[in-house]
């Protein structure tokens, strides 16, 4: 008898724990499916969240034919002024930067990737890549900048209601009044030497004004062009020995190694006037011009509207011609043993360079 009553405790006990064990371990794993959810939710939202970012975010591609100082204060007053106008890379814009090293190959490659990449703009630095995106304005518009001749250069017809997909900031030289600076610091002057790149569409437009120019003025002209910038410093050497001053415009072989040309005319003593505020900060004796910080600015302005879905064809192309100051390198001036004459010092458009500044 006292042995049937211990069994039914012991059957009794038994029951009660197997009727706690399965509460318990229910509660756990509904707790972890719980949580389980709750994870997988979160992720969920966090997933949605960066893909919201990502469609917001405004994708600008850049390219920008070769490195040299006009070209990159363009470039930098260009991001500086985007961050102005509320465009942050990395938080509400993607600005992708791509130098072609001045080679045409590497400009198609460069579009081919904007292609695939599907940006919504591109920003074209230079004639050379603006001619080379030109495959892209049937899907993406194109701001171009620093093209000297849009018209001759062939990516649009019509400066005020731009017709090939692409519009932009252009900084046309003023030959004239360059060589007008020119003979007022250095009267004796007759015969002008002229480097260029004969590829580069914008220095055949500036040599035929130069042409024109010399031609009036009765001046000799002799010209030297170039492939690369490797071939700056003998074409410099041999050219110098034929002429009074070597004029550069805005080529951009002559830019990349514009230091080198600076070298070869302290050589020689011979002046070298230029077509770009920048080129005078390497070493050019003058030019009369623009502020390249405000080709950037400008540039960056017509993003903006592209972006907030204006038609290209609807923004005129900015030709930099006017508000000019006069660029003069003193201490290249001094090197040479050139006076400034003090009706140009005393100009209100008088900006002095140093070339160690």
């Amino acid at each position: 008898m006292n042995l049937i009553k211990k069994l039914g405790i012991i059957a009794i006990g038994a029951v009660l724990m197997a009727g706690c064990t399965p509460k318990s371990a229910v509660t756990q794993s509904s707790d972890s499916n719980t949580v389980s959810e709750s994870s997988a939710t979160e992720s969920s939202k966090t997933e949605s969240a960066a893909a919201d970012t990502n469609k917001d975010m405004k994708k600008i591609g850049v390219i920008q034919l070769v490195e040299h100082k006009s070209l990159d204060i363009i470039y930098n007053s260009f991001k500086d002024e985007l961050k102005e106008l509320g465009y942050v890379d990395g938080e509400n814009a993607k600005i992708t930067f791509q130098n072609a090293q001045g080679e045409m190959a590497n400009i198609t490659s460069i579009v081919q990737g904007f292609e695939g990449d599907k940006q919504d703009v591109v920003v074209a630095i230079a004639t050379p890549v603006a001619q080379g995106a030109m495959s892209l304005t049937k899907t993406t518009p194109v701001v171009f900048s620093a093209v000297t001749d849009p018209i001759g250069a062939g990516v649009l017809t019509d400066m005020n209601a731009p017709d090939k997909g692409m519009t932009g900031t252009s900084d046309a030289v003023q030959i004239d009044k360059i060589m007008d600076l020119a003979l007022q610091i250095t009267p004796d002057v007759k015969k002008v030497g002229f480097i260029y790149n004969p590829g580069e569409d914008n220095s055949v437009t500036n040599l035929g004004l130069l042409e024109k120019y010399t031609k009036e003025k009765n001046l000799e002209l002799q010209t030297v062009s170039i492939s690369t910038s490797a071939d700056l410093q003998t074409a410099a050497a041999s050219l110098f020995e034929k002429v009074d001053m070597i004029f550069v415009s805005n080529d951009n072989t002559v830019a990349e190694a514009m230091p080198i040309l600076t070298s070869e005319a302290i050589k020689a003593k011979k002046p070298v006037y230029v077509g770009a505020d920048s080129m005078v900060m390497d070493g050019g004796l003058a030019t009369v011009g623009i502020d390249y910080t405000d080709l950037g600015k400008e540039t960056a302005k017509m993003v903006d509207e592209v972006l907030k879905g204006k038609p290209v064809n609807e923004i005129p192309v900015k030709v930099f011609k006017d508000d000019l100051f006069i660029y003069v390198n003193t201490d290249t001036a001094k090197a040479l043993g050139i006076e400034i004459p003090d009706s140009i010092k005393n100009d209100k458009k008088f900006v002095e360079i140093k070339s160690n500044k």
